[in-house]
């Protein structure tokens, strides 16, 4: 702050004792001390208040940009759900499309049960199993096919 070496100080004494007288000085250096000290607490107060200033305006500037970019995140977060969202739709109804376009096409062919012979290799149309040919004997539980 000032710059006041020893020189300064022995002519500043010089000048008060001869200015002060001997009596006078002790009361005007007590004095001197209290203004000294209560300009010091001013100047740290002034001082220490700015800073806290200065935090408070770079934490309020710092919370802003981080609002800033939690909001440009969650644009591009919404915008990314809302494009899925759109092709998970058109996948759908594309499956759904080729799904009755194959249905009208292709139509499914009679089931089989294990007792229908008609497709099967030397299967002679008109000819249709007795009933006694190959019949179960329900109180025996035991197949009779003819051959005793």
């Amino acid at each position: 702050m000032f710059d006041i070496g020893f020189s300064e100080l022995l002519v500043i004494a010089v000048v008060a004792v001869l200015v002060l007288g001997p009596e006078r000085l002790p009361k005007a250096a007590r004095v001197a001390g209290l203004w000294v000290r209560r300009a010091r607490a001013q100047w740290y107060s002034v001082r220490s208040e700015l800073e806290r200033e200065l935090a408070a305006d770079e934490l309020k500037r710092s919370l802003r940009e981080t609002e800033t970019q939690m909001r440009d995140i969650d644009a591009s977060v919404r915008a990314a759900d809302a494009e899925a969202r759109r092709e998970f739709d058109a996948m759908r109804s594309a499956t759904k499309a080729v799904a009755v376009e194959a249905a009208e096409v292709v139509e499914p062919p009679p089931a089989l049960t294990p007792t229908d012979h008609r497709d099967a290799p030397g299967y002679a149309r008109g000819y249709e199993p007795e009933p006694d040919d190959v019949s179960e004997d329900h109180a025996s539980g035991e197949a009779r096919d003819g051959r005793a």
